[in-house]
């Protein structure tokens, strides 16, 4: 059988240009105090720098005798002031550059997580979650490179590589014009990889990427991976997943490397036929030893500051591919928004009604999930939804809580189109006790406060009393601040499912959605969560999903689902009665729950 392989991406985004950075800049626009204080040290670094070549020729052209003793140990000591100098603004420029680089890293992580927060459910339809972790860390941190290190380097050769070129062209007009000639020959192939490396670069952010991704899902899921005994498997896949992207890393490593070497050739074997000319000028009088040594230092200046900008370009040019991966997620636009002049809703009674909707989740093709699908619940009204699997149960409340909007037909809120609201009102009138409920790797009390922020401790345990999750969260080692593990795994399903229930009563909202919430607990776990949910039920609006119909008998109303449809609407007495599709269903599961009761 053949070993199953991380799915690749059928089109690698076409490699990002420099431009990519652009949309960056205002990050660094935040804080001009540090960056006036990197380039006023980088000027004073750059000038002490610079000073040096000047002193050596002074001691070269006077000599090195008794009668100038006095001379050198006062060009030594000036040399020792200066170099002081260079270490304090050295120091200061590279604290200036790194907390800078830093504090982008951080507001960019903070903006993106936050940009990431409100993009639609569409978007997650079609996203991996490792990818987005992967942008999140390992892209951003390119960025702490590109406006940190690599930006100080930059500027410092610029800085270099400008002064020490002035200075070349003072000390010697003649020889700096066969260095000046040589800078095209440098820069240009510089210029012309910079798209191979960019492009290299993002393929290896894009492998680390998927391997991230691979990495999270199955990690998420270990007990999984464990019990069908797939860690080999997994650990192969995950194997051949950092191979794939170490390899793309190493050809981006290798690009940047050959572009190091070469403008480091050409900048310094310009360097030697410049001295070579130089020296035949010493040897005809035309210049002193000191002038040429001060030239030669600068020259060498000059053509550090270009090797050191050729590494630091290739760097530039990998951190514009993350840049471009970073900005394609902050373009992108969520599909469900407030609208820009929204309605102002009254104090919510939780009615709510579909009329005519239709609708197809995105990527689905014209595969409808619901068809012309009417109905409304009254204030305070409970009403149950059955039906097959894939009916459409779980897309109503997806549309009620507008992760979706329909392509036709409107979802209403107390009596208004939920798409004239502001989504936030829109979900701030409803509480989910979802089948699986998700339990964060925080304390029991965050867990149970989450998204009520300002919550009193006492609104915590009053919750968590009405739901009966009180008696067990104080056996804890902890009691209400132990910190849960990820996805609560340490507890128990009616646990967990308490926990939500009490979520669900600190939100406090008119509208409750339950969504199988005891389909997968024991007989006295759903006993005690069936009866917190009776608590939290009175005097709200109550839409219940179930396939186990002993949950709902007690509905005011049962809607019956069927490929998208409403097919019969009553009571449960009525509609079994009628002998349809609730009365097939409610037969075969009353039956199946008798045998199995037999059985035992």
């Amino acid at each position: 059988m053949k070993r199953p392989t991380l799915q690749r991406r059928e089109n690698s985004a076409p490699a990002a240009s420099l431009s990519a950075l652009v949309p960056l800049l205002p990050y660094v626009a935040r804080y001009k105090g540090r960056v006036i204080a990197a380039l006023a040290s980088l000027s004073v670094a750059s000038a002490a720098t610079l000073v040096v070549p000047l002193a050596v020729r002074r001691m070269i052209d006077h000599g090195f005798t008794e009668s100038s003793a006095g001379l050198i140990n006062s060009y030594f000591a000036a040399m020792i002031a200066v170099v002081l100098v260079l270490a304090c603004a050295s120091a200061a420029r590279s604290f200036c550059v790194m907390t800078l680089g830093d504090r982008i890293v951080a507001d960019l992580r903070s903006d993106l997580f936050r940009h990431l927060a409100h993009l639609d459910a569409a978007f997650y339809d079609r996203t991996k979650s490792g990818e987005l972790i992967s942008r999140l860390t390992a892209d951003t941190l390119q960025m702490k490179s590109a406006f940190g290190s690599s930006a100080s380097v930059a500027l410092r050769n610029l800085f270099m590589f400008a002064g020490a070129s002035a200075m070349m062209v003072l000390t010697s007009p003649k020889l700096s014009a066969f260095v000046l000639i040589a800078i095209p020959v440098i820069v240009l192939p510089l210029v012309a990889s910079g798209r191979g490396v960019r492009a290299r670069s993002r393929r290896a952010q894009d492998a680390l990427a998927d391997a991230t991704n691979f990495a999270a899902e199955n990690l998420a899921a270990v007990r999984i991976m464990q019990a069908f005994t797939a860690e080999m498997a997994a650990s192969r896949n995950f194997s051949a997943a950092a191979e794939a992207a170490y390899n793309a890393a190493r050809d981006a490593t290798s690009a940047r490397a050959i572009l190091t070497g070469i403008a480091i050739f050409l900048a310094f074997s310009s360097v030697v036929v410049v001295l070579w000319l130089g020296a035949r000028d010493v040897l005809a009088g035309r210049m002193t030893a000191g002038m040429l040594s001060q030239f030669v230092l600068y020259a060498v200046l000059a053509a550090s500051a270009i090797g050191q900008l050729s590494e630091v370009w290739s760097e530039i040019s990998a951190a514009a591919g993350s840049a471009g991966r970073i900005s394609e997620l902050l373009q992108t636009q969520p599909r469900i928004t407030s609208p820009r002049a929204p309605a102002r809703p009254t104090a919510s009674r939780g009615e709510i009604a579909f009329d005519r909707v239709n609708f197809a989740y995105p990527g689905g093709g014209d595969a409808r999930t619901l068809h012309d699908v009417t109905f409304s619940v009254a204030p305070g009204e409970t009403v149950a939804i059955v039906g097959p699997s894939g009916a459409g149960k779980s897309t109503i409340f997806q549309l009620l809580m507008r992760f979706y909007d329909p392509q036709s037909g409107v979802v209403l809120s107390d009596g208004i189109d939920i798409r004239r609201l502001r989504v936030e009102d829109v979900r701030r009138q409803i509480a989910l006790v979802p089948q699986d409920p998700v339990i964060f790797g925080i304390s029991v009390a965050e867990n149970i406060a989450y998204g009520a922020e300002g919550i009193s401790e006492v609104a915590i345990h009053d919750a968590a009393m009405q739901a009966g999750a009180d008696e067990f969260i104080r056996t804890l080692p902890e009691g209400y601040d132990t910190r849960l593990g990820e996805r609560g795994m340490t507890l128990s399903g009616g646990q967990r499912q308490r926990l939500a229930i009490a979520r669900a009563i600190v939100r406090d909202a008119p509208v409750l959605l339950l969504d199988e919430a005891t389909s997968s607990l024991d007989a006295e776990s759903e006993a005690l969560v069936q009866s917190a949910l009776e608590k939290l039920m009175r005097h709200r609006t109550t839409l219940v999903i179930a396939h186990r119909l002993a949950t709902v008998v007690r509905a005011d109303r049962i809607l019956v689902m069927e490929e998208g449809r409403i097919v019969e609407e009553g009571t449960h007495a009525s509609l079994v009665a009628r002998g349809g599709l609730y009365a097939r269903l409610a037969r075969l599961q009353f039956e199946t729950d008798r045998l199995a009761d037999a059985a035992e």
